[in-house]
């Protein structure tokens, strides 16, 4: 399995809110993890780092990540704590007292892939050149298309848009959903709303179809979305299996 991680500040914004890594652990696990901080004073990037530097540095000193309810339960426990480790610096900083976070993890071992997500970071797998979205976004506007009260086509520009109902740093404890996904794919992708928000779902498939290596198709993602405006900061994480995996 190859891995590859970015994360750009766009065209638009001044600085990077955003933080992404990929990490193995002592087993050659893989977790990969992005997320989408928020609140003034550079205070959604502190949200961000926290959450991602305390997952993957807990993540790369295990042995194994063990069995899948292990797995579970390793997020649920590990999200909720980083939850409360921001809370406690909005204590104890309060000019950051509303930073917070989205989360959008996947945790891949040879038996399980399972993904996790609180707020509107995506999670997505790759079969036979399609991208097909794990995750669901907790947005007040996805609620309102799920309750029938807005289609999606209207979703898509809704000056709500952004809203969101759920976020590391606005609840806690914070839910978080897990996804259980088979593992017979060919790869993962991770991403902040600064990606999905400026190309489609089959824009994103073209160039993860084309000869380019593996970093070059990300930086093209990178690249195009910030042709087509660049509004947000945009972080990817993408797993690519290998023949034979």
């Amino acid at each position: 399995m190859k891995t590859y991680y970015i994360s750009d500040t766009g065209k638009v914004r001044t600085h990077n809110e955003d933080s992404v890594m990929a990490v193995k652990n002592l087993s050659g696990e893989h977790l990969m993890v992005v997320a989408d901080g928020m609140g003034g004073h550079k205070a959604g990037e502190v949200a961000s780092s926290i959450v991602v530097n305390g997952l993957t540095n807990k993540f790369k000193n295990l042995e194994t990540i063990g069995e899948k309810d292990n797995a579970v339960s390793w997020i649920r426990q590990n999200v909720n704590e980083l939850n409360d480790a921001i809370f406690k610096y909005t204590d104890e900083f309060p000019e950051s007292k509303g930073m917070g976070t989205t989360l959008v993890l996947a945790i891949v071992t040879k038996e399980y892939i399972l993904f996790g997500n609180v707020g509107d970071s995506s999670g997505f797998v790759v079969k036979k050149g399609k991208l097909y979205k794990v995750t669901k976004d907790h947005t007040l506007v996805n609620l309102l298309v799920e309750t029938g009260e807005l289609t999606k086509e209207e979703a898509e520009n809704h000056p709500r848009k952004n809203v969101l109902m759920r976020a590391l740093g606005a609840n806690n404890p914070v839910d978080v959903d897990i996804f259980d996904v088979d593992v017979n794919c060919d790869g993962l992708l991770l991403c902040s709303d600064g990606l999905t928000n400026m190309l489609t779902t089959s824009q994103i498939e073209k160039v993860l179809n084309s000869d380019l290596s593996l970093e070059e198709k990300i930086v093209k993602l990178i690249r195009k979305s910030n042709l087509r405006g660049g509004t947000d900061n945009v972080s990817i994480a993408y797993l690519e299996k290998e023949s034979g995996e």
